[in-house]
């Protein structure tokens, strides 16, 4: 399933770390995934003591969310994705300007070539992060039963459908559950979530390729795609990757990443 092309997904328990593996696993291969929990980063929500500085242009946002518990789920997730990309990148998290395109997708100002993805479920939180091209996450509890019998039109191709169908029932959900999360990962990266319909892609039950709807490869190996587990099994955690060609610079500092002009703004308004 070309996983070797994917990093293995990181939990990183408080943002303190570790994060070595982060930066290590974007040089090396162009992609990091780290995961944990709300739990472990909900007290750096409450206490961290630059947090406006932290959140940035989120801080209003922040400030606007009524429920306590979503506020501090947000703060969490945002934390989560600047503490990422901070050790990917090695400079502090507070330098880094999050911003959102149209549709709410998460980016880096100043810095095109890293591309983000996030997700959430139950307890669980995950941030994907690729200098390659695009990256998507999705993670679904492991123990979430997808009936294939009830899903089979609106997620399944032909090819899909007639490879699941004669698996015993428990091996049968849990290849749709893992289906279920790659197509999710796969249209996140592309910037579509639910508006590119399920059946208009597929996946090879064995070889983890992306086929079109008839069984045929849909690419020439740009694409790559993983699942893990994560937090000891609870959950599964699909990555999609894409490789765009783009420069594979071993050095992936925040100077070398960096768009020039945004770097010279960076140090006039440091100085």
């Amino acid at each position: 399933m070309d996983e070797q092309r994917i990093s293995t997904p990181i939990h990183v328990p408080r943002p303190a770390g570790p994060w070595q593996g982060v930066h290590e696993n974007l040089t090396r291969l162009g992609n990091a995934v780290v995961h944990t929990t709300w739990g472990e980063w909900l007290p750096a929500a409450l206490t961290a003591p630059r947090l406006r500085r932290l959140l940035g242009r989120d801080w209003t946002r922040y400030r606007r969310i009524p429920d306590p518990t979503v506020r501090y789920r947000f703060v969490a997730a945002r934390l989560l994705m600047k503490h990422t990309a901070a050790a990917a990148l090695r400079v502090d998290p507070e330098t880094l300007d999050l911003a959102y395109r149209l549709g709410g997708r998460p980016y880096l100002r100043g810095f095109d070539q890293i591309d983000l993805s996030l997700t959430h479920t139950g307890d669980l939180m995950a941030v994907g992060l690729s200098r390659h091209g695009r990256i998507g996450v999705d993670a679904e509890p492991a123990d979430r039963r997808m009936r294939f019998d009830l899903l089979q039109a609106q997620m399944c191709t032909p090819t899909e459908a007639a490879e699941l169908a004669p698996l015993p029932e428990h091996e049968q959900t849990a290849q749709t559950l893992r289906l279920w999360t790659l197509k999710e990962a796969y249209t996140k990266a592309l910037g579509q979530g639910m508006r590119l319909g399920f059946t208009e892609f597929g996946f090879g039950l064995r070889s983890g390729r992306l086929l079109a709807p008839d069984g045929s490869p849909a690419t020439r190996g740009e694409w790559a795609f993983a699942t893990h587990p994560a937090l000891g099994g609870r959950y599964l955690l699909s990555v999609a990757c894409h490789d765009a060609g783009l420069d594979p610079a071993a050095d992936t500092s925040a100077g070398t990443m960096l768009d020039p002009g945004f770097l010279a703004a960076m140090a006039d308004h440091q100085h």
